[in-house]
């Protein structure tokens, strides 16, 4: 690798000091960009002088006073004033190249931040993307990773969970998201010294973003309250968590090996609930008392439909007199999820 920065005074001419201010602010390697150079000259070449496929151009450059020369066969066939013409015919190819190698070295940094919270910024929307700004990159969030009741803005500032980083027709594009579970997770973690220090875990969660999440959350240190951990004095943690999410309502429940325990927490606020399990089917009959149906249901069958997916239990729930009201298996309240993550 060609290192600049060591060449003597007297050597340090127009093109090195070029190259090596090209570099030092992309961050992308100078061998890189002479290399570009190189297949930008035999491209010019190519162009003004058409040769057979056979016949091999190569092209040789002085990487310190940036004088071009390019052999056919190995023989010196530059033209006069090539190197003038080769300048003006290269430029576009060599900024495109600089421009891909940037980018890289950005995937490639972002690639060890794949399940961490960014702080980010909406930077222009690109048909049902959405394009930010989370630092020396740019995220993508398409439509399925934005939350249902969440309207964007440009210049709005968001916490974005990145996601993963994926081949797309543009290339390589790191994809954030608004709409995973991850993102509650990672808001915790930070808000709360107790999730981040492991003294107490989120077991499970179940999320319709934009709109409500139910968490379930245990210790491992005796003497912790997992879910006043969570909570905070006076709200305070769960209510940063939520202002984060635009205001997503967020249930924290504790968790239990016992199954009808954790269904009875998942199914908070209803109360007084009578639960008979077929643990081989994971079916749970859920008989609830008339003046506890709805807390039970919750609007648009929302509660029952995260507390069926935080248990993976299917969930019959009956009236006081044993008529079945209504049944939520996990797979509904996944359809659900996929419909609501796009935008009405």
């Amino acid at each position: 690798m060609l290192d600049l920065t060591n060449l003597p005074k007297s050597a340090r001419t127009e093109f090195t000091s070029a190259l090596n201010q090209i570099c030092s602010e992309r961050g992308i390697s100078p061998q890189v960009v002479i290399e570009t150079i190189k297949a930008a000259l035999v491209a010019a070449y190519k162009k003004d002088y058409p040769v057979a496929e056979e016949i091999v151009i190569t092209a040789e450059l002085d990487e310190v006073t940036g004088s071009a020369r390019i052999f056919q066969d190995k023989k010196d066939v530059t033209p006069s004033g090539f190197g003038r013409i080769a300048a003006q015919t290269a430029k576009q190819v060599i900024l495109q190249q600089i421009r891909e190698s940037e980018k890289n070295a950005i995937i490639s940094e972002y690639q060890d931040k794949i399940g961490t919270l960014v702080n980010g910024m909406v930077l222009r929307f690109d048909g049902p993307f959405i394009v930010c700004d989370i630092g020396r990159g740019q995220g993508l969030m398409p439509a399925e990773e934005q939350a249902r009741d969440e309207r964007y803005h440009l210049n709005q500032r968001l916490t974005l969970y990145i996601k993963a980083i994926e081949e797309t027709v543009k290339g390589q594009q790191i994809i954030v998201s608004r709409a995973d579970p991850e993102l509650v997770i990672g808001l915790f973690k930070r808000e709360v010294p107790e999730v981040n220090s492991g003294a107490v875990v989120i077991k499970v969660i179940a999320r319709e973003a934009g709109n409500r999440s139910k968490v379930a959350v245990a210790s491992t240190q005796s003497g912790v309250d997992p879910v006043g951990s969570c909570v905070g004095q006076k709200g305070v943690r769960v209510q940063a968590v939520i202002n984060e999410l635009a205001g997503e309502k967020i249930d924290i429940i504790e968790y239990f090996t016992d199954a009808a325990k954790f269904i009875s927490a998942a199914l908070q606020p209803a109360e007084k609930l009578a639960i008979k399990l077929d643990e081989k089917k994971k079916i749970a009959d859920v008989t609830v008392p008339e003046d506890q149906l709805s807390l039970a249901i919750g609007k648009d069958g929302q509660n029952v439909r995260l507390a069926a997916k935080l248990t993976g239990y299917k969930i019959n729930l009956k009236g006081p007199k044993g008529k079945k009201v209504m049944t939520v298996t996990k797979d509904d309240a996944e359809k659900v999820k996929k419909t609501t993550s796009k935008k009405e």
